[in-house]
């Protein structure tokens, strides 16, 4: 996964200057490089055996990642249950279809230890014993070399939560070195993943920096420095993580690897993650909330099942479908209080997806259409406005077309108002030829 700054995190693309409340603009003069589309990640989403859901859902969003581990198969499993070879077992299938869909796969190595949130009797490195822990590595070395494909090490999920990991915090640290100096060992090509906290980045003292200060003093920095986003702004967060580092004289690409809480995943949230992680340069995978056997389907919550098992998506995979098909060049977007865009253009069309946190008309200025290419006719330009619906978490059909109408120009841009009454829904404009 590429995880390099870039799209609309360029200096020429992004400025610091808000809309008004209640509006967002546009500058299609001013553009980035081609989208990456680095919000199409997520946390588990496929069956134990990954058969399903079926390809078309995956490839419509232009999928970029998977984060799976096993999680939840047998209750407690993993290797500190013995159960170790199920959980493998899903992980490799997952991994593998994965990668054939042409995204990169994240390892949860907790989760295949077992420490997944069900109450655990052990933990690497216990009593100062880490010979358990070394076996476990030793097979997991062994059964990812036999796949011939590459991954990214997540070396342990939310180490700052004692759901997670109750123990103390110099025995993680511990872990931390070890694994990292193994898996770099091992793997010299795979990237290290972490240290994915619940907490965001900070500047101050606390968590974050004192796990910044023992990798850098024992040169285990992360090559991916991650964390969680439930709920958080990844434009405020990307911006503590770099500083925390260029204070330590560290750059590294960052991922919020779980991004969107239970109550922000519909189309308005998911428009606008993907308009904050685009804007803050990160890559991002959407966090996953089912349980049990529904962790392991239903790309984490996307789709949903009719009473014959076909899958079916909600509102919020519209907004990813939206977002797959945004090609061509990124377009400057100021955004709005409470409401931010992802906007591009590519020859004979221009997209922009407008998502928010709050109810209320928003007014969309859209600015230097003269600088598009194959759209204004004449001074015109036809305008598409779509509302991609939430439906109570129901199966949506598809986004509902709110206008279509031919509008002429004044001084190379319009406005589009967009009636936001329901928090849920997200919008996208699309710009065309003049009929």
């Amino acid at each position: 996964m590429d995880t390099t700054r870039h799209g609309l995190s360029a200096a020429a693309v992004i400025t610091a200057r808000p809309s008004p409340d209640g509006s967002v603009g546009v500058d299609f003069s001013v553009t980035g490089g081609a989208p990456t589309h680095r919000a199409s990640g997520w946390l588990y989403g496929m069956t134990e055996d990954a058969s399903a859901p079926p390809d078309r859902f995956f490839h419509d969003l232009r999928f970029r990642a998977l984060r799976a581990g096993g999680a939840q198969l047998d209750s407690p499993g993993g290797w500190v249950s013995g159960r170790y070879d199920r959980r493998w077992r899903a992980t490799r299938a997952q991994l593998l279809r994965a990668r054939a869909l042409g995204g990169e796969f994240v390892l949860l190595l907790h989760d295949l230890w077992g420490a997944d949130g069900h109450p655990i009797a052990r933990f690497p490195g216990d009593d100062g014993d880490w010979a358990d822990y070394d076996d476990f590595l030793t097979r997991v070395v062994a059964d990812v070399r036999a796949t011939r494909a590459p991954v990214r090490w997540d070396l342990w999920n939310e180490p700052d939560l004692a759901a997670f990991w109750n123990r103390p915090r110099a025995q993680y640290l511990q872990l931390w070195r070890r694994t990292h100096r193994r898996v770099r060992a091992e793997f010299p090509a795979h990237a290290v993943v972490g240290p994915s906290t619940a907490g965001v980045p900070t500047t101050g003292p606390g968590w974050w920096t004192r796990f910044l200060d023992f990798a850098c003093a024992h040169d285990v920095v992360p090559d991916v420095v991650s964390w969680h986003a439930l709920p958080g702004d990844p434009v405020a967060t990307a911006a503590a993580a770099d500083a925390s580092l260029a204070a330590r004289g560290v750059r590294r690409p960052c991922q919020i690897n779980e991004y969107g809480a239970a109550d922000e995943q519909h189309p308005a949230g998911g428009a606008w993650y993907v308009a904050r992680l685009e804007r803050a340069g990160v890559d991002g995978l959407r966090a996953n909330w089912a349980a049990g056997g529904d962790l392991h389907d239903d790309l984490a919550g996307l789709l949903v099942r009719d009473a014959s098992g076909r899958h079916r998506p909600r509102g919020e995979w519209w907004v990813y479908r939206f977002y797959g098909t945004q090609t061509g060049v990124t377009a400057s977007v100021f955004p709005g209080a409470d409401h931010d865009a992802f906007a591009t253009k590519t020859v004979g069309s221009a997209k922009v997806l407008v998502g928010g946190r709050t109810t209320g008309d928003v007014v969309v200025g859209l600015h230097r259409l003269d600088t598009t290419s194959g759209i204004v006719v004449d001074d015109r330009v036809r305008v598409l406005v779509e509302r991609i619906p939430h439906n109570g978490g129901a199966a949506v059909d598809g986004p509902v077309t709110v206008r279509d109408a031919v509008v002429t120009l004044t001084d190379h841009g319009t406005t589009v108002h967009l009636p936001h009454h329901a928090a849920e829904d997200a919008f996208t404009i699309t710009l065309l030829p003049a009929r």
